[in-house]
């Protein structure tokens, strides 16, 4: 889930969350499993009205520590060890509570690779479907403990499997004097993609003991998470591991090699590959050092130092994650390996974002928001849209450019490649109560990150939970529908077997998707725009001011997928070519900062 999910609460409630009463935890002999990895022990609460038993920090893989840091996955094979709770299993990252990684600076640890296990209570004489959620975070931040699935497990009778894996450049990364001696699939550079196959490696040798059907393993995630598990369709190293996959806000973005290492700042576009960053740990230039000397500074290199490079200065240059590196991820990337026919899984997908992606990035931008206090400066400002017309029509192409890119281009390409089961969403929910200080539908909305509540049936948004989240009749119809959907998709690939009507399958001449919200707004429809259309739009709004269309533009042809400079800079007879956007957006930043202190509202 992405970091900024509780951003606002300071301003909304003054309230403390209070620390409720520890349940009673039982333990029972019962409940212990020996795995491939250990014997770990089962807990359940049993005055809980959800009857399910937990595994915790399960580790699924050796620790990918000293030599092994940057090395492909290995399997852990330690049947007799008796595995216990960790204090800590978040990998290294900077710290977001927002992510669920607390604490200062950067935070975590390298060995992290570690799942939890749910199932219900009666595991030991089924043999349920098999859910595994990847955590979104931008592959930069999150972890597996931020998501509870009690309540999916209980209500719908699956099995969920919540995992770690690396993250950021520990996770992702490639420079010569890393590959350059080592051979096989330690060539990679995708090695938290690794990771997650891994995890689903150890779940086909191990669930069954758990409950769990290995012959019907469905991947989900979220953001980040989602675009994992377009990786995973994509990569030809996946193959059989599981057999149904859910993609929510997912993106298909993937560097090549080039660009990723980026030596002598080749890609301006890239300012973190990582001969910029190497640079940072050295007296001298690069090429004054052997290929061997380097690797040893790297792999010596402490881990929280090292990520901490990534954050020294931060902008608007991205930092190569998924990479081509012809290992993990085809020299196709992602999108071209979901279209090529070799790669395909030929297995039931579905795939959707939300209607508000970008609305609460927005929302509490200085460039969009305005602050007044309408008591006390005692008290958190109440927020305000300065022009809402072009708030809400740059939310909408955002938001809608994010649905064609990061949910039609992939099944598209899928569909070329053979798939025949695809079904795609666009989840509209957004029944929310608003506040004095900020008017929470109109600006937050169906934002990123707001549909995973309605999966794990966890209605959890810190002290505005009751603002995001209110109780009532839509937000019960609204979780029923989404619970029921994904595990009826789990269950037998059909996810509108409780729904009042048939979900058609989407494709390329007809892209069909469903919008997910309340009953009575349930539906069909048919996605009538392409980027050009929803672009267009924008290019005759009088509202806009050139510069105005040109980053709606930039920001839409640039995110979700791989750049699409060409068509950014042909785009409206070339009107863009007149801006350096990155420039535009460091000066936008400067004024911004010096009007009010800050780019955000907080």
């Amino acid at each position: 889930m992405t970091r900024f999910i509780i951003i606002a609460s300071v301003m909304l409630s003054a309230c403390q969350l209070v620390t409720p009463t520890e349940p009673q935890i039982d333990r029972l002999l019962a409940h212990n499993i020996q795995t491939s990895s250990g014997i770990v022990q089962g807990q359940s609460i049993p005055e809980s009205s959800a009857d399910v038993v937990s595994w915790f920090d399960i580790p699924y893989a050796q620790p990918p520590v000293g030599e092994l840091r940057w090395k492909a996955t290995r399997a852990l094979q330690s049947p007799q060890h008796i595995i216990v709770d960790q204090d800590e299993t978040a990998c290294v990252q900077k710290a977001s509570r927002y992510a669920g990684a607390s604490g200062e600076g950067i935070v975590g640890a390298e060995d992290c690779l570690y799942l939890d296990i749910r199932a219900p209570a009666d595991f030991a004489t089924k043999q349920y479907p098999v859910m595994v959620w990847i955590h979104g975070g931008a592959n930069t931040t999150g972890l597996k403990d931020y998501y509870d699935f009690t309540q999916l497990v209980a209500s719908q009778d699956v099995v969920v499997v919540t995992i770690n894996y690396r993250l950021g450049a520990l996770g992702w990364f490639t420079h010569p004097a890393i590959q350059g001696p080592q051979h096989g699939l330690d060539k990679a550079s995708n090695f938290g993609t690794l990771d997650i196959i891994e995890s689903l490696k150890w779940v086909q040798r191990n669930i069954q003991s758990f409950g769990g059907d290995a012959n019907n393993v469905t991947v989900f995630g979220e953001s980040a998470g989602a675009h994992n598990t377009l990786a995973l369709l994509a990569s030809p190293l996946s193959k059989g591991l599981f057999h149904k996959a859910i993609s929510q806000s997912g993106y298909t973005t993937s560097a090549p090699l080039d660009d990723a290492y980026n030596h002598n700042n080749g890609n301006p576009l890239v300012g973190r590959g990582s001969w910029q960053i190497v640079n940072k740990i050295l007296e001298k230039p690069q090429s004054q050092y052997s290929e061997a000397e380097l690797r040893m500074r790297l792999l010596n290199m402490d881990a929280r130092e090292f990520i901490g490079l990534y954050y020294e200065t931060e902008g608007y240059d991205s930092i190569p994650l998924t990479t081509s590196d012809s290992v993990v991820i085809p020299k196709e990337g992602v999108l071209g390996a979901l279209g090529t026919a070799k790669y395909a899984k030929n297995i039931p997908v579905i795939a959707g974002a939300t209607k508000d992606e970008v609305s609460f990035w927005l929302g509490l931008h200085r460039y969009f928001a305005d602050t007044s206090y309408i008591f006390t400066k005692l008290l958190p400002p109440k927020i305000t849209i300065k022009n809402p017309e072009v708030f809400e029509l740059w939310v909408r192409t955002r938001s809608h450019a994010w649905k064609l890119r990061g949910v039609d281009d992939a099944l598209m390409a899928m569909e070329a490649a053979g798939y025949q089961d695809l079904f795609a969403y666009r989840f509209d929910w957004d029944h929310q109560k608003s506040s004095m200080l900020i008017d929470i539908p109109n600006i937050v909305g169906a934002a990123h990150g707001t549909d995973i509540a309605f999966v794990t049936g966890n209605y959890i948004y810190g002290p505005i939970t009751s603002y995001i989240y209110p109780e009532g009749p839509a937000r019960d119809q609204m979780g029923k529908t989404v619970m029921g959907a994904w595990s009826n998709f789990a269950r037998t690939g059909n996810p509108s077997a409780d729904m009042p009507f048939e979900w058609s399958r989407f494709a390329t001449t007809a892209p069909a998707y469903v919008h997910l919200d309340k009953d009575d707004l349930l539906r069909m429809d048919i996605e009538v725009d392409d980027m050009d259309s929803l672009l267009g739009r924008i290019a005759v709004h009088q509202g806009f001011t050139a510069l105005e269309k040109c980053f709606v533009a930039w920001e839409s042809f640039t995110n979700v997928g791989d750049h699409m400079l060409t068509d950014y800079y042909s785009w409206n007879d070339g009107l863009c070519n007149q801006f350096d956007i990155k420039a535009e957006q460091r000066d936008l930043d400067a004024k911004l900062i010096k009007e009010y202190g800050s780019i955000e509202v907080f």
